[in-house]
């Protein structure tokens, strides 16, 4: 059934006028009276306001879908209406209606109504489509376009059901925490793919493991691979195939020229040799870049034992401050273990898995760096480090360390015999390694690392007053520079580091930074309407959630579309606020989770004034910075 054959002429509305949007329902009602389609005029009416009670039924552009699916309904059908003067309609994007396509649906089995209403939903994107619609003068003129419109669609739609069935271009998306970056990358591949009239298959590898996976087949048809990725992926998969290779923030920002390049093949041919069996995604990688990429490999792999373990020692924490108020007791050496409940928490399961941070850091830098066999020597200098006194920094030392040594004895073993090759990795390269980085670790790393490991935590411990204000107006400021980049991976990977020594107003400082800039983009685009798109303003409030999720990467498409005027904006807020959670003493002990971790905050009254004053302060500069748009 086509959407011509649903609508009557007698049900078709042009240069029509409604004062608002009950006014307009009311008109698109008597439309669609008008063709027989309703048995009872009044239920239906009702059932259409119901619906609209929901949520709003315009999406935006100008453009509603008022619907019903009921028994007063006798056959399906379709009303339209033009308004070129518009109608106030709820619009999700603040924009009045100009167009409106009223459905009525039996309450039938068939599922007439939302095939239609999704149908209708893909040709009333195409801004062509909804301006020739505005533009007819006729109705046989306004069918025509409809007809026209939907014929192209179904031709379109024919020739790739003919086509070979895979898609012509695949991607991979990946980012360290693979919480944002990983899915905004996704979601603008798809976008720049669908303008460029290409069909296209992204594989996710995010928090929640890989989804989507590229097939053998699907890599075999394909003209080319985007691998936007900021961590290691599996690539002996493209061997032979064209792949272009860029950083997760590129399949953001550069998605159409992506798309562009990967259709017509522009893309070198990849070659895995036995050891380049993954990659981090730059096409050519300086050497701070691939420093960087074995570094967040590293941090990935750790994040989620420092988030769950850290969180479990927080509640346990805050289990002992609540039983030490109710009886009056003033906490001692044992705070975070003082009730059987907090002890287990903090001793049975949020300290073992805390305790894994610093192994699971060395051992994944170590595997970026030179494979499966880095693995465990790796691990092993992590451990050396959290036992000794280099901690942190140590792990650092001891991921690269692992990592180079084991690659250098797999160069120095490269001309043994092939019969030996399955013997190098369980054998020669961890005996090897372990014995060279435990000695490394033991009687250079430890010594030096360790005493500049010492002279840090001393001097964190004294700071207080303008020092630690200082602090957290520089660590704040680096989470909104490049919001999830390297710069705010390295505040945040100092903060964790800092938290497993104890310092925990550093991770507070750092939290609230990361929170301020999707929190200000999201109020903004409410009180500053007009200095942003459409589409921004559409997208604006769920920076809300994001922000109080502690996830900054929300507001990377409004810094990327205006960097000049939203970064300062950003890092003056966050700055702002990560000065005043120092100031007020706030301390936190979980590495993650925003608003949900705000019970075991330190002076949590403070810390929601320091998130709102830096909120504030970069809404404003917002509102003051950002020119009108047109």
């Amino acid at each position: 059934m086509r959407i011509k054959d649903l609508l009557n002429p007698k049900s078709i509305c042009l240069n029509g006028e409604a004062k608002d949007k009950n006014d307009a329902i009311n008109k698109m009602v008597a439309l669609m009276a008008s063709s027989g389609a309703v048995s009872d005029v009044e239920v239906y009416r009702r059932g259409v306001l119901v619906r609209e009670e929901e949520s709003t039924t315009a999406v935006g552009e100008g453009v509603a879908i008022p619907h019903c699916k009921s028994d007063s309904v006798k056959f399906p059908a379709l009303a339209a209406m033009t308004v070129p003067a518009g109608v106030e309609y709820d619009a999700p994007d603040g924009e009045p209606v100009r167009i409106l396509f009223l459905i009525a649906a039996p309450n039938s089995k068939d599922n007439v109504h939302i095939d239609v209403l999704s149908k209708l939903s893909v040709l009333l994107l195409d801004e062509n489509f909804t301006a020739d619609l505005l533009k007819a003068k006729t109705v046989e003129e306004f069918l025509a376009v409809v007809d026209k419109a939907e014929s192209a669609k179904d031709e379109k739609d024919a020739s790739q059901e003919k086509s070979s069935g895979f898609p012509q271009v695949l991607a991979v998306t990946a980012c360290p925490t693979g919480i944002a970056h990983t899915y905004m990358a996704e979601e603008n591949l798809k976008k720049a793919a669908a303008a460029a009239g290409v069909t296209i298959k992204i594989e996710t590898r995010g928090s929640s493991g890989t989804k989507n996976e590229l097939t053998d087949d699907e890599i075999a048809h394909a003209s080319a691979i985007i691998v936007a990725v900021d961590v290691n992926v599996p690539m002996g998969r493209f061997d032979g195939r064209k792949v272009i290779q860029c950083r997760v923030s590129d399949g953001i920002n550069r998605s159409a020229e992506l798309v562009s390049r990967a259709a017509k093949g522009d893309a070198p041919v990849f070659s895995a040799s036995a050891s380049d069996v993954s990659s981090s995604g730059a096409e050519k990688k300086s050497a701070g870049g691939t420093v960087y990429k074995h570094l967040m490999t590293g941090v990935s792999h750790m994040l989620p034992f420092v988030v769950g373990g850290g969180i479990l020692i927080a509640l346990a924490f805050l289990i002992d401050g609540i039983y030490c108020k109710m009886n009056g007791i003033t906490p001692d050496g044992t705070f975070g273990t003082m009730t059987a409940a907090a002890a287990f928490l903090k001793g049975k399961v949020g300290g073992v898995a805390f305790g894994f941070m610093l192994p699971v850091l060395a051992g994944f830098i170590a595997f970026s760096i030179a494979d499966r066999p880095g693995l465990a020597v790796g691990f092993l200098g992590g451990a050396m480090a959290a036992n000794g006194t280099s901690g942190f920094l140590g792990a650092l030392v001891a991921g690269f360390f692992a990592g180079y040594t084991v690659l250098c004895f797999k160069k120095l073993f490269s001309s043994l015999p092939k019969s030996l090759d399955g013997l190098k990795p369980v054998l020669i390269y961890p005996l090897l390694g372990m014995l060279v980085v435990g000695l490394g670790m033991n009687f250079i790393v430890e010594p030096v690392v360790g005493a500049i490991n010492g002279w840090l935590n001393a001097g964190l411990n004294r700071i207080s007053g303008a020092s630690a204000v200082l602090l957290g107006l520089l660590l704040g400021g680096m989470m909104a520079v490049d919001m999830g980049g390297p710069v705010n991976k390295a505040a945040y990977v100092f903060a964790t580091g800092m938290l497993a020594e104890g310092h925990y107003n550093i991770m507070a400082a750092v939290m609230i930074g990361g929170m301020v800039p999707p929190i200000a983009i999201a109020a903004a685009t409410i009180l500053f309407k007009s200095k942003f798109t459409a589409e921004e303003r559409k997208a604006g409030p769920v920076n809300f959630i994001m922000g109080l999720a502690f996830i900054t990467e929300g507001a990377i498409p409004y810094a990327a579309a205006d960097p000049a005027h939203v970064l300062p904006s950003c890092i003056v807020g966050s700055a702002i606020a990560g000065a005043l959670s120092m100031l007020f003493g706030c301390t936190l002990m979980a590495p993650h989770g925003g608003v949900f971790v705000f019970p075991v905050v330190g002076n949590p009254v403070a810390y929601i004034i320091a998130l709102l004053v830096g909120s504030a302060a970069s809404c404003l500069m917002l509102g003051i910075l950002k020119k009108k748009v047109a």
